[in-house]
């Protein structure tokens, strides 16, 4: 069955190093994934690759509807190939580790913000859906704070609610939480686990297998810029099939 996520054959190289080496996947709607595996293994690029921050080198990933394509040996435009990456990118919300909120605007105004700028929405009504999203990911009483008033934990959940203002079908997030302290953790840990209840499709990279273990519907383990194993999240932990994956869950666990 088509996935709302499709990756077809997908490989990209950073000058002779090839990060991706035929990556093939389906994501369903409403699943929770994450991707793990060792440092450099690629996990990282396929996210960047999902949401169109990188030109295929060869393949195709197509989120709902649309579809970036790059066929071995024809010459990629890489003005058309953004045009319809940003195409693709009004599908997905990001979430970077680093949280990326601006940091002279209030919680309220950078979920604002991201409406009234990207979306046109009247002002009036961004308003009403940042409350409501601030709710949502349990900050209603933070609103007027700026970012560096805010704990990691609460700046991440803003994040995300800011992402979610602008009605994407997909939440990607990287590492989303390597830049919190431990007791933090399991703030964002909740909010993405309330999304997976409500049915947001939800992709993420990390290394805290906790948190994988704890939030996924389904894990992708990676190595070498290869899928090498992949399944629901009590399978992969509690019996991966692999030699690798049961060697990386050993180290890490």
């Amino acid at each position: 069955m088509a996935g709302i996520v499709s990756i077809e054959n997908l490989r990209k190289s950073f000058g002779s190093h090839e990060v991706l080496r035929g990556i093939s996947l389906e994501i369903q709607k409403g699943d929770l994934v994450c991707f793990i595996g060792r440092s450099g293994c690629g996990k990282s690029t396929l996210l960047r690759c999902i949401n169109g921050l990188e030109i295929l080198d060869e393949g195709s990933v197509t989120v709902v509807d649309q579809r970036l394509e790059h066929k071995k040996g024809e010459k990629i435009d890489p003005t058309e190939f953004e045009k319809k990456a940003q195409a693709l990118r009004k599908n997905c919300g990001m979430v970077f580790q680093d949280f990326r909120l601006f940091p002279h605007l209030s919680l309220l105004d950078n979920i604002v913000c991201a409406q009234t700028i990207v979306k046109d929405t009247p002002k009036d009504e961004a308003i009403e859906k940042a409350r409501q999203l601030l709710s949502k990911v349990g900050l209603a009483a933070h609103e007027r704070k700026l970012p560096s008033q805010l704990s990691g934990g609460q700046s991440q959940r803003g994040a995300i609610a800011r992402a979610l203002a602008l009605n994407p079908l997909v939440m990607l997030y990287d590492e989303p939480t390597s830049a919190l302290d431990p007791e933090l953790v399991d703030e964002v840990l909740q909010t993405m686990k309330q999304l997976d209840q409500d049915g947001m499709t939800q992709i993420a990279v990390t290394h805290e297998m906790r948190f994988a273990r704890d939030a996924s519907d389904y894990i992708v383990y990676m190595e070498e810029g290869l899928i090498v194993e992949s399944g629901h999240s009590d399978q992969i932990f509690s019996e991966p099939k692999d030699e690798r994956t049961k060697q990386f869950l050993r180290k890490f666990l």
